[in-house]
């Protein structure tokens, strides 16, 4: 009887099909005005848009996947209400993922070997600001401690959403992986995070250009769209939902993402009662030798 396809691209294609909905959740709650902040600490704010995008989310992966592992950023009892609208549970795969070659390492993957990290809306921040273009969806797809596929949603690009997705030893799609500039050096940090001692480490890096923006995942993508070299930021504050989906498809189009010592970060279940990402992100484009990045860091640190 033949084998359908592997679990690990039926999650990665249900993915992209789970993001445009919740992209569309998103889209409406902007439309609708009343955006519904709440404070859950400095400089960390949750919208309905938040709630209501992990609730699709989460619900319809559990009705299709019910023994995967899933950590998702909102935890009040709102968003963990998975009693959702019939229109909020997604079914659909997306075909055109569903007819990669699975790499033969992810063949056998059982769903208790997956945690899936969510942040149904990264960049809440610049969200409520009307920064909609920082604004990204993350799931990532990760095989025991390992980030192995993902998806980064942009909402509101060209007005209707697009889905950028990678599966490490396959390939990327849903965008064009553009080079960085090659007469100049160009790093992207923190926006709503930038402080002195950020900026004295940058600096150390002697930058031709610094980019500050917000969102883990709009980082990203301005690696993978040719707009930066390496992502910078030296400093405990980002979570593991924030850097998942970022990662599988940095890694799944030959980039790297590590912390400060040139680590990966576990992402297995394990790590959800402490998510965060202590030793900083520092991501760098295919083209840019992260080994060779991660020893101007050392050289850095060891000036500090």
């Amino acid at each position: 009887m033949a084998q359908g396809p592997a679990l690990v691209c039926r999650l990665l294609a249900s993915s992209v099909s789970v993001a445009h909905k919740a992209g569309k959740i998103i889209r409406d709650v902007m439309q609708k005005g009343d955006l519904g902040i709440i404070e859950k600490g400095e400089n960390d704010l949750q919208t309905e848009a938040d709630r209501s995008a992990q609730r699709c989310i989460v619900a319809s992966f559990k009705n299709l996947y019910p023994k995967v592992n899933i950590v998702a950023e909102e935890v009040d009892k709102i968003s963990q209400n998975l009693d959702v609208p019939a229109d909020w549970l997604i079914t659909d795969l997306d075909p055109k993922i569903l007819d990669l070659e699975c790499p033969k390492s992810l063949l056998d993957v059982t769903e208790d070997q997956v945690t899936i990290w969510v942040d149904p809306l990264d960049g809440t921040s610049e969200f409520t600001k009307g920064l909609i273009d920082h604004v990204t969806i993350l799931i990532g797809v990760c095989v025991n401690d390992e980030a192995v596929a993902g998806v980064i949603y942009q909402p509101f690009w060209q007005n209707s959403g697009r889905a950028l997705w990678g599966l490490v030893g396959s390939g990327v799609g849903g965008f064009e992986l553009k080079e960085p500039p090659q007469t100049k050096k160009v790093y992207v940090t923190t926006r709503s995070h930038y402080d002195k001692a950020i900026e004295t480490f940058i600096d150390g890096l002697k930058p031709c250009e610094v980019i500050r923006v917000g969102g883990a995942g709009n980082k990203v993508l301005y690696i993978l769209e040719g707009k930066a070299h390496a992502y910078v930021y030296p400093s405990a504050g980002c979570k593991r939902w924030d850097t998942a989906a970022p990662e599988a498809v940095l890694r799944a189009a030959g980039g790297e993402l590590t912390d400060v010592h040139g680590n990966k970060y576990s992402y297995s279940k394990e790590n959800e009662k402490d998510p965060l990402n202590k030793y900083g992100v520092f991501a760098t484009a295919p083209s840019y030798n992260h080994t060779e990045f991660m020893k101007l860091i050392s050289d850095i640190q060891s000036k500090m």
